[in-house]
């Protein structure tokens, strides 16, 4: 077993040298591992709570059908990053992807979007666990200051367990899969089988939601882009491809496999407790706050509130460290290519343990100063701009892979779809677009005009600040190590890409 992992990590780091890189990250994970990495990072707890009380009072019990349709469109989605990861095993994953096929520029803009993304979702899990630990320490009404002092405690911690070392990481992970089959499998399961207080038949009523309009062009759309936020995440495993000991066949499959699981485990836990609200006028109204932690109250006890806010915490901080190690990957990537100010700084590695510390810590930091705007209007509108950006990064690797489709240089790597290959990257790309325009859509008139329009003021205001930051950076940024021309990266040494 030793002899084979040796042999695999110098494949590995053979092959990260054909593409002008050293091996200075350490090789600690494996299929299961990244697994558990990427699982965490989408974490089904931290999915269902984030979505659950807003779809249902979008779409009522109806709402259920979105997952089907999110579910196929992030496989479509999977499915090529899956076949990118296995051509380009390289840390920074939607970043370097993207660099390969279309240049620096196509790959800077990628990485940026991706990046901001990352750092803005992490303050948000912060946050979002914060309202649990309250409630866990019997704090009644929690003022926002004692909400950001809590989301500044899982800040710390996910950041210092980050800096020890990837075994603390990898334990965590394995926690948070622990608390998932608890909190989600076997409290479901329980649920449908003693608790159920609705029909099946409930899943196909609207509740009125729709008014007099359709139900498919309004609530149902409106629940769906919600869902996107709970099927994202995925993509993770390929940004710590350096570290993965046999990354060609291990990182698509953790790429798939991740996205199969929490959606699976997502749609479960979620149907049960649909089954087993005692009230869902109610929860459609919008009286009940929290519709999952109510049901689980009225149904188990209300003495299983402080163990499941327990579990739920360590979903929540599993997917906090997990988001911090991608995105710290992510900024190591762009930093080892000279493409952000202080690379110099941002690319340096722990002695012993060949982590990116410095990146950590840089996250730690704006996750912090992200908390400045906590209950603000500011807050609310980034925080709804992370759905929205997964699926605008999402966009750049999918069109350089169409691209590379439609121009004849695709080559494809280890794991591959061989001749659907065109059909469903097509397809993922208009999935895509059609996702952000989606979530993008002004369908809250009532609120000011900048919070209506807000995912799209985030993208614009992102671009603006990408465009000014990547200028001056432009001409020190390194070349990839193959020909380029006319701006689309072309070699016919290595698959992805052949010259034409």
């Amino acid at each position: 077993m030793e002899e084979q992992r040796a042999r695999d990590n110098t494949s590995a780091a053979q092959e990260l040298a054909r593409y002008g890189y050293e091996q200075t990250l350490k090789r600690g994970f494996n299929l299961w591992s990244v697994f558990a990495l990427a699982f965490a990072f989408i974490s089904p707890i931290v999915a269902l709570y984030g979505i659950f009380a807003l779809s249902f009072a979008a779409g009522g019990p109806a709402f259920w059908w979105g997952f089907l349709v999110v579910l196929a469109g992030q496989m479509l989605v999977a499915l090529i990053f899956a076949e990118l990861a296995s051509i380009w095993p390289l840390a920074g994953g939607v970043y370097q992807w993207s660099r390969q096929i279309m240049g620096n520029g196509f790959g800077w803009f990628a990485g940026w979007a991706y990046m901001w993304t990352l750092v803005i979702a992490m303050s948000a899990v912060a946050y979002g666990a914060a309202g649990f630990l309250a409630a866990i320490f019997d704090v009644q009404d929690p003022s926002p200051l004692t909400l950001v002092l809590f989301a500044l405690g899982v800040t710390i911690v996910g950041t210092l367990a980050n800096t020890v070392g990837r075994r603390v990481l990898k334990l965590m992970v394995y926690l948070s899969i622990a608390a998932e089959i608890l909190g989600s499998i076997i409290i479901g399961t329980v649920l449908l089988l003693f608790y159920r207080e609705n029909s099946f038949s409930v899943l196909f009523d609207a509740f009125g939601t729709a008014g007099e309009g359709s139900y498919l062009l309004g609530p149902f759309l409106a629940a769906v882009a919600f869902i996107g936020w709970a099927f994202v995440g995925f993509e993770s495993a390929g940004a710590m491809a350096e570290e993965v000991e046999d990354p060609n066949r291990d990182v698509p499959k953790a790429v798939l496999l991740s996205l199969i699981c929490v959606a699976l485990i997502v749609m479960y836990a979620g149907l049960a407790i649909i089954l087993a609200i005692p009230n869902i006028g109610d929860v459609v109204a919008g009286t009940v706050g929290d519709p999952i932690t109510d049901t689980l109250a009225a149904k188990l006890g209300a003495g299983i509130s402080k163990p499941l806010f327990a579990v739920i915490v360590v979903g929540f901080l599993a997917s906090f460290m997990a988001l911090q190690a991608s995105v710290s990957r992510v900024i190591f990537a762009f930093a080892r290519d000279r493409a952000l100010p202080a690379s110099g700084f941002l690319g340096r590695l722990a002695t012993e343990d060949r982590l990116p510390i410095n990146a950590i810590l840089l996250t730690s930091v704006v996750t912090t100063a992200l908390f400045l705007l906590a209950n603000s209007d500011i807050y609310g509108t980034l925080v709804s701009f992370t759905t929205g950006g997964f699926y605008v990064a999402f966009l750049f690797p999918l069109l350089a892979a169409l691209i590379a489709r439609l121009s004849g240089r695709w080559r494809p790597g280890r794991f591959s779809i061989g001749g659907l290959g065109l059909v469903v990257n097509v397809l993922a790309v208009i999935w895509v677009a059609f996702q952000i325009t989606n979530i993008a859509w002004p369908r809250t008139p009532d609120l000011p005009w900048y919070q209506n329009y807000g995912v799209l003021i985030m993208i614009v205001a992102l671009g603006v600040l990408g465009a000014a930051s990547f200028l001056p950076l432009r001409g020190n940024i390194a070349l990839t190590p193959h020909n380029e021309r006319d701006g689309v990266a072309a070699t016919a040494e290595r698959p992805g890409t052949e010259r034409p």
